[in-house]
């Protein structure tokens, strides 16, 4: 949803009439330094995160844990004797 050049005249229009000649410089320095507060904020995250990001150690593929061969996995197990079927 974009604003055109006719809704942005109709709301500096209505933004005069309610807040008045007097007052619209006060609200539009308050809000540039709302604006400029909040990007400082913003950028300051993205620090912490990019810094908490290089700290943190790459996650690439754990080493193998030894592989028991199939007979030394067969003999770790017990083994149930089978009953015939009657």
């Amino acid at each position: 949803m974009r604003l055109g050049a006719g809704e942005i005249v109709v709301i500096l229009v209505l933004a005069l009439l309610f807040f008045g000649p007097s007052k619209l410089p006060q609200l539009g320095s308050s809000l540039g330094e709302a604006l400029r507060s909040f990007k400082k904020g913003l950028n300051s995250l993205r620090e912490d995160m990019d810094v908490d990001a290089s700290a943190e150690p790459s996650k690439s593929i754990p080493a193998e844990s030894p592989r028991q061969t199939p007979t030394a996995a067969a003999a770790a197990t017990p083994v149930e004797p089978k009953t015939p079927a009657k």
